[in-house]
Formats: C-alpha cells, structure tokens, sequence
C-alpha cells in the first residue's frame, strides 16, 4: 500500500536523523548535518531504502512554505519597505560578484558558457533556510543584523525566482522570457493585493470573532498560508513567495505571534524532510568524477560570500562586527541553487556533470557555513551554552 510505504519512508528517516543528531550532539557538530548525511546514506545514490525522493522532497518544499510565512508574519509592510531600499545595492553589488565567481570557475574547467552563466546564477543566492533558521528568535525579531539578512533573502528570493522563469523560458519553445518577466512584474502586486484585503476584510474578522478556539486560529493561519502560496504559484510566482505575503499580510495583527509560536514545531517536521532530500539527491559516484572543481567552487564562495557582503555593508554605514556577522551567516549557496541546477538540467541547457558541480558545492556550503555561524554567533542550535539563543 503507498501509505505504509510513507510511514516506513517517514520511520526510516526520523529514526536516523534522530540516531545521528544524537552522535551530532556529542561530537559537537550541527545536527543539520546529521540530517544532510541521513539523506546521502538512505536514500536512493546510498542503501536504497527510502524509494521515493522526489515525494519527500515536495513533502519538504511545505517546510520552506512555513519558514517563509513565519519570517512575513514579523515584517509590519513599512518595516519591510525601510529594509528593502536599505539593502538593495548590497544585494545587486555581491549578487554580480558571486556570478563571476562561479562564471569564471566554469569556464576554467573547460565547462560551456551556457554552464558557465547557469553555474553564476545559482551561486549568487544565500540560503533562506540556513540564514534564517541560525538566528535567534530574538536578533530575527528586534534586532539590526535580523532585519538586514531577512532584507537581503528576500531581494535575493525575487531574483532566484526571476532566474528560474527565465531558463524555464529557454526550455520551453512556446514561452517568451520577456512575457515571463511581465508576469513577475503584475502578479507580484496583484497577489499582494489580494493578500493584504483578504487578510484586513475576510481573515482578521473571522479570527477576532472566534478567536476563543485556539484550534480553530490554526486551522485558519494554515488555509491561509497554503491558500496564498497557491494563488501566487497560479499566477506564475513561487510557492515561497506567496507564503511571504500571506505573513507580511498579518504582520500588523495582535495575533501574528501566537500563529508563529504554534506553527514553528510544524516547521521543523518538514525542514527535516528538506535537508533529507538534499542528502538524497546526490550520487557520490558522479560528483566523484567533479570533485576538484565542486570543492574549489564551495571554497571560493565561503571565502567570497562573507568578505563581500561585509566589504559592501561597511561601505553603507554598518559596523565591522554587524557586517562580518551577516556575511557569515549568509555565506552560503542556496536551496534556489539546487532547483535552478534541476531546470537547467531538464531545460537541456547543462548536462548532469555541471548539475552535480552545483549540487556537491551547494551541500558543502550549506554545512561549512552552519559550522562557521554556530561555532561563532548565537544560534537556537548553537553547541556552547555561551552562543545558544532562541
């Protein structure tokens, strides 16, 4: 039966993240490891015993959903607007920095430039996921340094989103970039719209008259974000995106801390999935075969991504230490990296080698960078009681 087949999927990985979280903890390493590696060692490039991936990886994809409309729920529209036109040269000054980076890399190996501009793009983008879930509740909150990474993913998440209708566009020969552009451009105030009357005229008086039953709040919060992420995704959007707005849209509201509270363990449970399937997705037999320009390429951008975001948020007034706490912990690839490395791929504009290039750096990025952030910033999986927030 295809549901005993999902718990014993759902049994398999839980039981093992939890078997290598636990020896994580004790050699004091990030548990998100743990979870990567469960991934690499279940599934189907290691024991074979977790069949379906690709499920998972939807399943996970619903984590990301929640990060995002619990990272809009704290962002009052004023406060995102002040942020955003804070943040906007940084983001586009590293942004051409880490594309030749990951361009000029490429094309020493001897990679095609159609690799070559693909393999830039993705690596221009930090990780939503990382970034966000390393701060502290508090810092993510009310203070400076939350507001500038939340800032700078987001403007990064609107071009990811950007880059990925466009090699979509390539692949598909009925499909024009430019009308592809257009649809960003309307359908991004239009679900905005939506958002914010639905959430003052429908959502917010239903909540205020029964706002008694507690279930009922989380039923209500969860239709919502889903609903909006949906709608965004119909109008040529991203899953992500509309979740954003769904919590951007409640951000002014009383009760957008209760709904944060009660939906962050649902958050968890699927970000587990995610890391899971980012383990998974990689066959070592092939990323052997790219190893020295994978590990060269996640080492340029460890060293880059920090010192470029510091170098360019100095320039604009932050303080040393503000600038070098951001950089690191936004020195890493992206779950965006992943996705535009697997539209690329079935665009037919890379072939796997490349794929895996990107893929390989993206994992070892992901994991360098928590080790660099929780062994020296606070974190809510920070190992020294010293630096453990949440």
């Amino acid at each position: 039966m295809p549901s005993s087949g999902i718990i014993e999927s759902f049994f398999l990985i839980f039981t093992g993240a939890a078997l290598l979280a636990t020896a994580a903890l004790y050699t004091r390493q990030p548990v998100l490891v743990a979870y990567i590696a469960v991934g690499c060692l279940l599934g189907p490039h290691g024991f074979k015993l977790v069949s379906d991936p690709k499920l998972l990886s939807e399943i996970a994809e619903v984590g990301i959903i929640f990060l995002l409309f619990l990272v809009g729920l704290d962002l009052p529209p004023n406060k995102l607007r002040n942020m955003a036109g804070k943040t906007l040269l940084t983001a586009l000054g590293s942004t051409a920095v880490f594309f030749l980076v990951g361009f000029l890399l490429m094309l020493a190996f001897g990679f095609t430039v159609i690799e070559a501009i693909v393999t830039g793009i993705a690596v221009t983008f930090s990780s939503t996921i990382i970034g966000i879930k390393l701060l502290p509740t508090t810092v993510l909150h009310h203070r400076h340094i939350g507001e500038i990474v939340v800032s700078l993913l987001l403007i990064q998440d609107l071009l990811a989103i950007t880059a990925l209708l466009v090699l979509a566009g390539y692949g598909d020969a009925q499909s024009s970039v430019l009308s592809d552009l257009a649809t960003v451009l309307l359908a991004l105030p239009l679900v905005s719209l939506v958002a914010f009357a639905g959430g003052r005229y429908f959502l917010l008086p239903l909540i205020k008259r029964f706002d008694a039953f507690h279930e009922y709040i989380f039923l209500l919060a969860l239709g919502w974000c889903l609903g909006i992420a949906s709608l965004a995704l119909f109008a040529g959007l991203s899953l992500e995106i509309g979740a954003f707005i769904a919590g951007v849209a409640l951000a002014t509201s009383p009760i957008a801390q209760y709904i944060a509270e009660n939906l962050r363990p649902l958050r968890d449970f699927f970000l587990v999935l995610f890391f899971f399937s980012v383990g998974a997705g990689l066959d070592i037999g092939l990323l052997m075969n790219v190893l020295l320009p994978t590990v060269l390429l996640a080492a340029a951008l460890v060293v880059t991504k920090p010192t470029v975001f510091a170098f360019l948020l100095s320039r604009q007034g932050e303080t040393k230490e503000t600038s070098w706490e951001i950089g690191f912990r936004l020195g890493q690839a992206s779950e965006f990296s992943l996705l535009l490395s697997y539209v690329a791929v079935s665009a037919a504009l890379m072939g796997t080698e490349a794929a895996h290039i990107i893929q390989g750096a993206t994992v070892l990025t992901l994991v360098i960078s928590s080790y660099l952030v929780i062994f020296r910033y606070p974190s809510p999986i920070a190992l020294s009681a010293r630096l453990r927030r949440d």
